[in-house]
């Protein structure tokens, strides 16, 4: 193999990877170690298309006026993402504005912005944020229609666990195996060795390589089904002198009954954990098991505070696909909310990879020889 070959063959899988990484950011609607930017709110740093970095919240440390940030608005762009600059920290949250917009969001009836609808910083070197030109223009037509898709095949077939991350997890985890038994079959199984034509080596991905990253492209789609679902949710409540219909206004001191939805989305059963992050918000039970295609509804008790004013409550859901007993799947997350996470991607990823390479076999994946693209694409490759 020629050190060309193996230039070609990387940047081919790194290319796949960080489209995955991208179109499944706005399938989800969070972004995936990748994001961009689809407005010109943030000019002249990021232009509309243009991608950039986007550190998890979880581990991109304390958020500073100066930061730019993508999180999850309740008013701006329909309650969508919104990646905006922080300007200012005051008591009840963060001041954001577009380096474009001649106001802050608050100014135009966003409330101030919570630590929880974080979800990514982006990465920026002596405060200008690294932006890579032109990224997500054919990304956001490539998630349009993938979008599509899923919509209409939940049509044809009648069912919505083909929607959503989860519904892509299943579609992705289908197009392989199809892929797999096509190859395998085309080559007369991969049992039987295959007989190499001089001239013809290396014409070709290396079946390894494709299969473990549609192994990983499998695993991160995966991942993101149960932590996307998840997370905080919050509560908005006003601590009234009188009582008012709904569960948005309580007396101070006292308290009423919310609900909290639970559904699985799909064919997998689903376990979830909830975990109340303020005194005020407490659910009826904290483990939740939702049979498949299903919704449980748990109670949340709200607690008014004291005092008079508008409060928002967070509770945190952790969520995971019930391929595990769930007696497992508690005892991992007693002693990390993560490690069940990584078990079912383990049992998922190292299946899926193991199903791939029984059925492909290992050496060159070879390209159609038919065909003027076929050819071409080959040509490159070598």
């Amino acid at each position: 193999m020629t050190l060309r070959t193996a230039a070609g063959r990387a940047v081919f899988v790194a290319l796949v990877i960080v489209a995955a990484l991208l179109v499944a950011g706005q399938a989800i609607g969070q972004p995936v170690l990748l994001s961009y930017v689809e407005t010109g709110s943030m000019e002249p740093q990021l232009r509309p298309g243009d991608g950039f970095v986007a550190v998890p919240a979880a581990v991109a440390g304390p958020v500073e006026p100066g930061d730019v940030v993508v999180f999850d608005a309740e008013q701006l762009n329909g309650g969508d993402l919104v990646t905006h600059r922080v300007v200012d920290r005051t008591e009840r949250g963060f001041v954001t504005k577009g380096d474009a917009n001649p106001v802050t969001d608050q100014s135009s009836g966003e409330p101030p912005v919570k630590r929880t609808q974080i979800v990514a910083t982006a990465l920026q070197v002596g405060g200008t944020v690294v932006a890579i030109p032109g990224l997500g223009v054919g990304v956001m037509a490539v998630g349009d229609l993938t979008a599509a898709l899923q919509r209409t095949l939940a049509a044809t077939l009648g069912t919505r666990s083909l929607l959503g991350p989860q519904g892509l997890s299943y579609l992705l985890f289908g197009l392989g195996v199809a892929l797999y038994l096509g190859t395998a079959l085309a080559s007369g199984g991969s049992a039987a060795p295959r007989r190499r034509r001089v001239g013809r080596v290396g014409r070709g991905l290396d079946a390894t390589v494709v299969v473990l990253a549609l192994a990983l492209v499998v695993v991160l789609l995966l991942t993101l089904s149960m932590t996307v679902p998840g997370g905080a949710h919050e509560y908005e409540v006003v601590s009234s002198e009188t009582d008012a219909p709904g569960t948005r206004v309580i007396p101070h001191g006292e308290t009423e009954t919310g609900t909290f939805a639970v559904p699985s989305n799909g064919p997998i059963p689903v376990v979830a954990f909830l975990e109340p992050v303020d005194q005020g918000i407490e659910p009826d039970r904290r483990e939740v098991f939702v049979p498949a295609n299903r919704v449980r509804t748990v109670p949340v008790e709200l607690r008014a505070p004291a005092e008079t004013g508008y409060y928002r409550f967070v509770l945190v859901e952790h969520r995971y696909l019930a391929v595990l007993p769930v007696d497992t799947i508690r005892a991992l997350y007693e002693v990390h909310p993560w490690l069940p996470i990584l078990a079912i991607d383990a049992l998922f990823g190292v299946g899926f990879a193991l199903l791939g390479i029984g059925l492909v076999g290992g050496g060159p994946l070879r390209l159609s020889d038919g065909g003027a693209a076929g050819e071409a694409v080959r040509r490159w490759l070598r």
